[in-house]
């Protein structure tokens, strides 16, 4: 068709594509279009704002690597991200509840055994004790499940992102197996609070908009055991700051451990601490897939 103006094109673009074979495919397209279509009408899109976005998207695929994910960032800042993995994952009360996955992990993190590990390496931060069990929603023990453990230290900052990081300097992130009980534990630093890098396109559009930064102190865990859903969670801090404003909006109450300070002395291991440190004591709570 000839002739194509501001009223008709959306309707020859979607007759072009319907002959795609995958019909997932054709759906989400569709819908794609149509939607694209009807906010720039909506807004009134200009060719500059439009160019403007596309250089936007342009430097936040370029920024990106297999370590940085800038593309994920934008989806978190924008709600997206949450919103897609609150409606796959709709879990009965009682469940541990899905957070957002967050650009900060890494596959290939060393194993470490079920308990005694420290994974805090060099990391700055106070020590901190984490105990914790897998269950089903019986409180029956999950034994033999994978958990992917990685966090900032307590000045915001994750591992990757020095720019001389390999995974061989991999701190503050492991992977454990559960023991027959369900239960495993490590020593790491206690998290806080801190900025998603907004160094990149991302942080100008924070910047633009008027929005903080920062995440409330959490703790990242992926649980994973044939049989049940694959859970990507966040144990958070009670009592942050940034609880009700988390930049990328992924705090759930269910999801807020209590971190206790403890005044030096004797710690969880045995050993002594001369300056204050911390615990948690955590029960993941798994469903069982219908896969």
């Amino acid at each position: 068709m000839m002739n194509l103006d501001e009223n008709n094109i959306t309707e020859e673009v979607v007759r072009r594509i319907e002959n795609t074979p995958d019909k997932r495919l054709k759906e989400i397209m569709t819908a794609l279009v149509k939607n694209l279509h009807t906010f720039a009408r909506e807004i009134r899109l200009t060719e500059a704002e439009w160019m403007k976005g596309v250089e936007f998207l342009t430097k936040t695929g370029q920024i990106s690597d297999e370590v940085r994910q800038e593309m994920i960032l934008l989806s978190d800042t924008l709600g997206l991200s949450q919103l897609v993995v609150a409606q796959n994952h709709s879990r009965p009360q009682g469940a541990t509840e899905q957070t957002v996955f967050g650009p900060f992990h890494v596959e290939g993190a060393r194993t470490l055994p079920a308990h005694g590990a420290d994974i805090g390496g060099e990391a700055v931060g106070d020590p901190l004790w984490v105990t914790a069990r897998i269950t089903d929603l019986d409180g029956r023990a999950v034994s033999d499940t994978l958990v992917d453990v990685w966090q900032a230290d307590s000045a915001g900052f994750y591992d990757v992102q020095d720019t001389d990081w390999k995974l061989d300097d991999a701190e503050l992130r492991a992977v454990v197996k559960t023991d027959a009980e369900g239960r495993f534990s490590f020593r790491s630093v206690m998290p806080s609070s801190y900025p998603i890098p907004m160094d990149g396109p991302v942080g100008q559009m924070m910047r633009a908009t008027n929005r903080h930064p920062m995440r409330p102190a959490h703790i990242h865990f992926m649980v994973r055991k044939a049989g049940f859903d694959t859970l990507v969670t966040h144990v958070f801090a009670d009592g942050d700051a940034y609880l009700d404003s988390d930049a990328v909006f992924g705090v759930r109450s269910s999801c807020i451990g209590n971190y206790i300070r403890h005044e030096p002395g004797v710690t969880p291991d045995g050993t002594n601490s001369e300056n204050p440190f911390y615990t948690l004591d955590y029960v993941f709570k798994l469903v069982r897939s219908e896969k």
